[in-house]
């Protein structure tokens, strides 16, 4: 009797292993797929920053608009989302029109305005960047 139930308790754990390990077809595809797409995630955390600076982008042609002159007292800095132009930017002399240069109309309430080589999406009242386009006047 012993040798019996010792048979048939041997026999139950070779079948459900073999059962367990073997999984379905495509789990293990789409496993090894994860795993590359971690290692390529992991291999390129530039791709990072990029994605954060989602609202810059670059200019899909350059435009020769004239001669600039920033405001007195201002030096070239990178300017980002979030950021507040100061008011003398705000003035008409810095105001791109975007038929003019291709781009798309801003919303109700925004401008875009010239800054060094870049137009800048700014609120009309607060001047607070919305987005910045790099690279759009030569």
């Amino acid at each position: 009797m012993k040798k019996f139930l010792t048979a048939a308790v041997a026999l139950s754990v070779l079948a459900s292993a073999g059962v367990a390990s073997a999984a379905p077809y495509g789990q293990q595809r789409d496993a090894r797929q994860f795993d590359r797409y971690e290692q390529r995630i992991d291999r390129d955390d530039r791709r990072d920053v990029r994605a954060d600076n989602r609202y810059e982008r670059r200019a899909e042609r350059r435009y020769a608009a004239g001669r600039y002159q920033r405001p007195a007292g201002y030096q070239q800095r990178h300017w980002s989302r979030g950021d507040r132009l100061p008011a003398s930017y705000r003035s008409r002399a810095y105001v791109v029109d975007h038929r003019r240069y291709g781009l798309p109309a801003p919303p109700r309430g925004y401008q875009y305005t010239r800054v060094d080589n870049n137009a800048v999406l700014t609120a009309v009242a607060t001047g607070v960047i919305a987005s910045v386009i790099v690279g759009l006047f030569q």
